[in-house]
């Protein structure tokens, strides 16, 4: 492995079957960037460039690869080179170059290499001006079916937008079984490689969820970060959590997602978290970052008791008070602190993009009958929501057991509004509120066809909105305050 400045930086030495080239995370390519390393290596059959050559030049990004042939002497015959080639619909993504002479290797290297970065580059530019902007391509390995498999890659997209991620490409593979080491094919994984070299991507996202051994293989593969959408969404929590009940519980949930994943000791974490488990540490540092995580995740568990003794004590005056509770709850960016805010008249954060909530807020709101209740706003719900997230957000969703009515908001805008039903009707079991009272409100009304407005309202059986528009309100307060009252007669 030679380095741009012309000097060997890895010696390798392999067996009958491979080589296996180390870390060599210190040459890590930016984006738009090769590694800056070559690799220059012999065959003992006397092949020329092999499928495996080709993948690890793709899938390491090196500045070239090349074989030395030669006879049973030992003496060079040939030597055989190919580069990653800039996007061309016409060629292939890596260029194989004609077949030197031992006495023909003047062909300037370095020149050659300034040509392609320079190529490669100029897609990353717009990127460079914003450099705390990632770039992400997305990728799904899915065994639903196409639909389903398209729609979940399309809140994939969604979450990525929501993250502050520019999203590069989307990329949807169907599998009858999922591979149990990469989830997908070394050959599918190598042309990703080069489609993110290409497109100047920082990242890959995964829509499944990757275990820890998967994040191994795959980060071993691949020259580039890689996470998961649970790990995205825990990211879209931590930008958003404001208070410190919220900031503990999202702290509390990426802890617990990344304790398994501290036990391999590769670079798949470094590329994270900035050195964890990668190159260099060793297992008494990692033995000490696992420790200090442990004891993190106890002294956090311990400060959301505390919380929660809070809630309770918050709930026993409400009782004492004798003020109905009404939770209004709904897919992530269904409307939900809009209704809130247009209801109560007051200003809780409602922004047009997924989990703009995650700390409740509560008001007390009286109805025209001289009814007073409170009415609070939650976190969003989500298909598949992360356990950990479930784990960690227990005192927010406490609020739910309190409630005597629950507000379902639903986006009939949103073309997957029935799915998102569903979810959130999951969620509901899975925290055994099913039998709780709930109303459906039908909301962005003004968003889709009136003509196709009533059927929807009868298929749903629901109570037509839109959260904007005080006006549109009338009818749902009217049913708000018909099951509250008869809520209060049993």
């Amino acid at each position: 492995m030679i380095n741009r400045r012309s000097k060997i930086a890895f010696v390798i030495i392999g067996d009958n079957k491979k080589i296996v080239i180390p870390n060599s995370s210190m040459y890590r390519a930016a984006p738009g960037r090769l590694k800056g390393l070559r690799c220059i290596h012999t065959h003992l059959n006397h092949e020329a460039l092999t499928a495996d050559d080709l993948t690890d030049l793709a899938l390491l990004r090196l500045d070239m690869m090349a074989v030395i042939t030669s006879n049973d002497d030992g003496i060079p015959r040939k030597i055989h080179a190919a580069h990653i080639m800039p996007r061309n619909s016409n060629q292939k993504p890596y260029q194989i170059m004609p077949p030197l002479n031992p006495g023909e290797l003047d062909i300037d290297c370095q020149a050659l290499i300034q040509a392609l970065e320079d190529e490669l580059s100029r897609v990353s530019i717009g990127h460079q001006a914003d450099a705390n902007t990632e770039r992400a391509l997305l990728l799904s390995v899915s065994t639903e079916t196409k639909p389903k498999a398209k729609e979940s890659m399309a809140e994939l997209e969604e979450l990525a937008l929501s993250g502050g991620i520019e999203v590069v490409g989307t990329v949807l593979q169907q599998r009858s079984k999922a591979d149990s080491r990469l989830l997908i094919g070394r050959g599918k994984l190598q042309d990703l490689a080069i489609f993110a070299l290409q497109e100047a991507a920082t990242m890959i996202i995964f829509d499944q969820e990757l275990s820890a051994s998967q994040i191994r293989s795959i980060t071993d593969q691949i020259d580039l970060k890689v996470i998961d959408r649970t790990q995205l969404i825990l990211d879209i929590f931590a930008q958003r959590a404001q208070t410190r009940e919220g900031k503990l519980q999202v702290e509390l949930a990426q802890l617990k997602y990344l304790l398994p994943r501290l036990v391999l000791k590769n670079t798949a974490m470094s590329r994270l978290t900035g050195g964890i488990g990668g190159r260099g540490p060793g297992e008494t540092k990692l033995e000490i970052n696992r420790r200090r995580a442990r004891e993190r995740i106890a002294r956090l568990e311990k400060s959301l008791e505390s919380v929660r003794r809070h809630r309770g004590q918050q709930k026993a005056q409400r009782l004492r008070k004798g003020l109905p509770v009404i939770s209004i709850i709904g897919y992530t960016n269904a409307g939900k602190s809009t209704l809130l805010n247009t209801l109560t008249h007051s200003n809780v954060i409602a922004e047009r993009r997924l989990f703009a909530t995650l700390d409740p807020s509560s008001r007390r709101l009286r109805f025209p009958r001289d009814l007073e209740v409170i009415i609070t706003d939650t976190v969003g719900f989500i298909r598949d929501l992360p356990k950990d997230l479930m784990v960690a957000f227990r005192a927010t969703l406490e609020e739910l057991e309190n409630a005597d009515l629950l507000l379902h908001v639903i986006d009939i805008s949103n073309p997957r509004h029935e799915e998102q039903i569903k979810s959130v009707e999951g969620i509901l079991t899975d925290l055994n509120l099913q039998k709780t009272a709930t109303i459906r409100v039908l909301n962005k009304i003004d968003l889709i066809d009136p003509q196709t407005s009533p059927r929807i309202c009868r298929h749903l059986n629901g109570t037509a909105i839109s959260a904007r528009s005080r006006s549109t309100l009338r009818p749902l307060v009217e049913e708000i305050e018909s099951t509250i009252a008869t809520i209060s007669r049993n």
